[in-house]
């Protein structure tokens, strides 16, 4: 239907409408009569198959009709679900009959908000007909609001046509596979609630979990604090299963509701055990779980769990809230742990590894689904149920199971489409397993869920949270009748259990860490794993002489009983080690491994020395990931994960890139410093690559310069693309630049000498204070110490900030240091000592960390704790003239000084009297050279630190050339020096004109000095 022909249609609905319209107001016309005689017709009108006139099975239809099931005055699903091909969601609509105030009723505007946001729609409508209303479902809804609240349109019947455009531009099936739907969602951004499913969610577990920590430490203190973490996270997962099974109209809606008597625990325990005979999921293993039937907790806490489950207190409608932002919020959930003090009160505090990272980091869909799409995407195409059978993924740091989930769907949805024609009910047929409404039966989902689907990770709860994701997808279609009739028909369970496809362990550690030692130390804390002993089905043929050597070794060694003994403990236990490479192993491995900074890898940083080719002192923990991921994959398997990007040109990434360049990466796609993960200064990368004997000698690269895809990544990734050779990826640092950018970066580094080499080694990192409060004073505080004792001056320095520093100004500030530095007797400055001892608990060490002993030299209450921690015995350079660089800017901001001003850590100094230097590095060219290598920092920053730094390329020059940049860069630092004396606007933009003439002329000499063409000072100045 074209857009004119709609509009006279709904035309024609508009005026019968208003014809009879006291007729329809009446009760007795219900909404059933509303829906068919009006809605349903203003809908088709827009262009969708609301009738499915296509023919297609009930899970593939453009729009579904939900059938509803009255809980009170709650509805229990929307009448309407739209949806693009594929099963997307877009937004519902909920129908009333035209007796029902739309405007002002809070009811309707509370049930549609709760449907949009637990599904996490941007919008979602209630219409009559009569009225027609459009609601943000971003904002948490609350029971209590207004019907206007969140409302972002509404119109009447009578404003159909003259508003038409805004109805067929947003809502029409042709314009919404356009984009104006996206367009219209991000028209109306800036009205978005911060307040979403997953963050509101992860709230509630939070709350939850303090709800029961306290009350079960405090009722069973015969646990321990692993019991106590265990037991919490198993009563919310089963709680959170059993209500999401109710949404879904497999358990009958309000069972939890009916254990509030008596005890309400040992109630509740009691549905536990009724759910093991029906699920056998593992989550209701009461024989592996031996704790949780004799927990005691108080009535109140459960209580209050299952009322925030139900409405009107609960804002989720669990009937469409997805297990993906389940996903999202037990992602966050499982970066805090429970902690018993001495009198077994529980408190919630963060891990540390999270902690240091500044979060955890969930990846958005979009990046799962990219990656999923070129692994596991490509290595099914074309393939039969049967062959995709032997297919094995994996995901070695599964954390709540985004990746894990993303590919169980992807072949739910490929199974689905080979056994229909995408939809279309296939004919005779008998052995389709496939349901009347085109979903995949109850034992083909567990089949593909247990012969494809794999996962480790370290820590046990996220284990059990990716099983519990993935159990509630295989859940996905059941009924209460379908669960039934498979118990009585098979004798069968509903669920499988998942304990032999995820499981607990540390991906990177072998049992090999403990080798030479006679005990197996901290284990709970090591938790080493092995890979072909956990899944032998999946390392069947891979096979060494690994046994045999062992055997060899005990024989060698047999006089020494110590070793005997523990090479016998090994050969008994002896699985093969990864092989570099062989036939067998996992088809695919993906995630998205934990951001885990170096220093918190000290128990294994000599292990990882020992085992992995790209281990670096400095590396965070992602990187042993792409080695280990590799080594996990058989022969032409795919490896695809999304990883911080600095790995591509920090100094720890080094031994990775090496590496890398012997592999076959398919693919890089770096989004430089855009903010993939909410709130969070991790940027990363998506890295695709397969296991073969014959690497590709180029890699596919792209850099995403945008997060508003349209209307996809993979959209955005095939037209920005580009082939690069991998002799152009230098081991210092990797630039995903064109070819020809890196030609042109090749020949600017061969006209001149790296930086680090022209000025002899003398570029200085700023002074790291160790405590900013102490030793960072103002102008009043440097006063009075000097007034109380002269001698204070002698090592009180005037204090630059990296912010301080501008291009080519005489820097300013109205800080200073106290430069205690090492050497320094601080009793000979008393009234410093007496400053600095206000600072006494912050400076000194906590007396249990010295254990009797000196720390560093250092005795509990010694001054020397009053010197700073960054005891630099390069001091006097500050007191020279000096470039100084600011370490995280947008652009090139080197400046000079002779004044003797100090710099913090967010600095560094090249300790010279050299303008001609300045110029050049405050050149476009050299800016070009230095933003290609250093790493990037968010909203357009970069890291200009001297390891990035040291390897700009500095030029040669005649005498005349040198002079000549000189006396230029000389004018305008005393052009910048007239401009900060100056008020009158005239004059300073005078001024402004004349740095930037005196700017140009320098660049246009550094262009001759690196010999540039026209077409190269295009691409570095465009």
């Amino acid at each position: 239907m074209t857009k004119d022909e709609a509009k006279k249609k709904i035309g024609e609905l508009v005026e019968r409408f208003g014809e009879q319209i006291e007729s329809y107001k009446k009760s007795e016309y219900n909404e059933t009569l509303t829906r068919r005689d009006f809605i349903d017709p203003f809908f088709k009108a827009l262009g969708w198959d609301v009738d499915n006139q296509e023919g297609y099975a009930e899970s593939y239809r453009e729009v579904i009709h939900e059938d509803k099931i009255k809980i009170g005055r709650a509805t229990k699903s929307p009448d309407y679900s739209f949806r693009l091909a594929g099963g997307t969601r877009l937004f519902f609509v909920e129908a009333k009959k035209p007796s029902i105030v739309v405007k002002d009723d809070i009811v309707p505007a509370y049930q549609i908000r709760r449907y949009g946001w637990s599904a996490k729609l941007p919008i979602s409508i209630i219409t009559d007909f009569e009225e027609f209303a459009v609601y943000d479902c971003t904002r948490k809804p609350v029971r209590t609001d207004k019907a206007s609240v969140a409302r972002l349109r509404y119109l009447t019947f009578k404003e159909y046509l003259t508003e038409f455009d805004f109805l067929w531009d947003t809502f029409s099936k042709e314009r919404v596979l356009r984009g104006s739907f996206d367009k219209f969602i991000q028209s109306v951004a800036g009205k978005k609630g911060t307040e979403t499913v997953d963050k509101e969610f992860l709230n509630t577990l939070d709350s939850w979990r303090t709800y029961l920590a306290v009350s079960i430490s405090k009722n069973n203190r015969q646990l321990n604090e692993d019991d106590v973490n265990f037991v919490v996270q198993q009563a919310i997962d089963r709680i959170i299963f059993l209500r999401i099974a109710e949404g879904r109209a497999v358990e009958p809606e309000g069972n939890l509701k009916t254990i509030l008597h008596g005890d309400y625990y040992a109630n509740l325990f009691k549905l536990f055990k009724e759910a093991d005979q029906k699920y056998n999921s593992g989550l209701f293993d009461f024989k592996k779980d031996t704790l949780s039937e004799s927990l005691k907790i108080d009535n109140k806490v459960i209580k209050n769990i299952i009322t925030e489950l139900y409405y009107p207190e609960s804002p989720y409608e669990f009937s469409v809230l997805s297990v993906e932002i389940l996903g999202s919020a037990y992602e966050q959930f499982l970066g805090k742990v429970i902690r018993l003090t001495q009198a077994h009160q529980a408190r919630i505090e963060e891990k540390p590894e999270v902690r240091k990272a500044g979060g955890v980091f969930y990846t958005p869909q979009y990046i799962v689904d990219y990656i999923i799409k070129n692994t596991v995407g490509k290595l099914v195409e074309g393939k039969t149920p049967e062959q995709i059978s032997k297919l094995k993924i994996v995901d070695p740091a599964c954390g709540s199971g985004s990746f894990l989930l993303g590919a169980y769907q992807y072949l739910l949805n490929y199974h689905k489409d080979f056994y229909s024609e995408n939809g279309k009910p296939s004919k005779g047929k008998k052995d389709n397993p496939l349901t009347p409404e085109g979903n995949l039966t109850t034992s083909k989902k567990k089949e593909i869920l247990l012969n494809n689907i794999y996962g480790v990770d370290l820590d046990f709860n996220a284990v059990e949270v990716t099983k519990l994701s993935l159990l509630l997808k295989c859940l996905e279609g059941e009924t209460i009748a379908s669960i039934a009739n498979q118990m009585k028909m098979f004798n069968e369970r509903v669920l499988p259990t998942l304990d032999n496809n995820i499981k607990s362990g540390n991906s990177l550690v072998d049992f090999d860490f403990y080798d030479g030692q006679l005990d197996f130390g901290n284990d709970k804390k090591i938790k080493p794993f092995n890979w072909q002993k956990a899944f032998p089905e999946v390392f069947v043929h891979r096979t060494t002489n690994y046994q045999h050597e062992l055997k060899d070794q005990f024989n060698k060694v047999v006089a020494t009983a110590n070793k005997a003994e523990d090479l016998l403990s090994k050969i008994s236990k002896a699985n093969e080690p990864i092989a570099p490479y062989g036939s067998d192993g996992f088809d695919c491995v993906i995630g998205n491994p934990p951001y885990v900074r170096q220093e918190l890898l000290t128990d294994f940083k000599e292990y990882f020395q020992r085992k992995y080719k790209v281990y670096h002192g400095a590396a965070d923990l992602y990187s042993y990931f792409f080695e280990r991921g590799v080594a996990l994959l058989s022969e032409g398997g795919l490896f695809g994960i999304i990883v911080a990007n600095k790995w591509m040109r920090a100094n720890y990434g080094e031994p990775l890139r090496k590496w890398l360049k012997e592999q076959d990466i398919k693919q890089i796609i770096d989004f430089g410093d855009l903010p993939v993960f909410e709130s969070a200064t991790t940027y990363p990368c998506i890295f695709i690559s397969s296991r073969s004997k014959n690497p590709a000698p180029s890699v596919e690269m792209v850099n995403v310069k945008t997060l508003k895809f349209e209307p996809t990544l993979q959209s955005y990734v095939d037209e920005h693309k580009q082939t690069l050779s991998k002799d152009l990826l230098d081991d210092s640092g990797w630039n995903l630049a064109s070819e020809a950018e890196h030609r042109l970066l090749k020949k600017l580094q061969n006209k001149g000498v790296p930086l680090g080499e022209y000025v002899k080694g003398k570029i200085y990192r700023g002074v790291l204070t160790g405590l900013n409060e102490a030793f960072v004073i103002d102008e009043e505080t440097k006063k009075r110490l000097i007034k109380e004792d002269k001698k204070s001056a002698a090592i009180i320095k005037p204090f630059l900030a990296g912010r301080d520093i501008k291009r080519y100004q005489q820097p300013v500030s109205d800080k200073y240091l106290i430069f205690t530095r090492r050497g320094i007797d601080i009793d000979k400055y008393p009234a410093i000592r007496e400053y600095l001892n206000q600072f006494k608990t912050q400076l000194q060490p906590k007396p249990k960390d010295f254990k009797g002993k000196t720390w560093k030299g250092r005795k509990p209450g010694s001054y020397k704790w009053f010197e700073m921690q960054d005891a630099v015995d390069y001091y006097e350079e500050f007191e020279k003239p000096k470039i100084i660089i600011p370490a995280i800017v947008k652009s090139a901001s080197y400046t000079f000084d002779e004044t003797g001003f100090y710099s913090n850590d967010k600095t560094s100094i090249i300790s010279l009297n050299d303008k001609y230097l300045l110029g050049i590095l405050n050149s476009t060219a050299c800016d070009y050279f230095i933003k290609s290598i250093a790493a990037t920092k968010q909203n357009g920053y970069f890291e200009y630190k001297p390891m990035y730094v040291e390897q700009l390329p500095i030029p040669t020059a005649s005498s005349t050339q040198k002079k000549e940049i000189e006396k230029l860069v000389g004018q305008i630092l005393n052009l910048n020096t007239q401009k900060s004396q100056a008020n009158v606007p005239g004059v300073i933009e005078q001024i402004d004109n004349q740095i930037a003439h005196a700017d140009e002329k320098i660049n246009k000499l550094v262009y001759q000095l690196y010999e540039l063409t026209e077409d190269e000072i295009k691409v570095i100045a465009p």
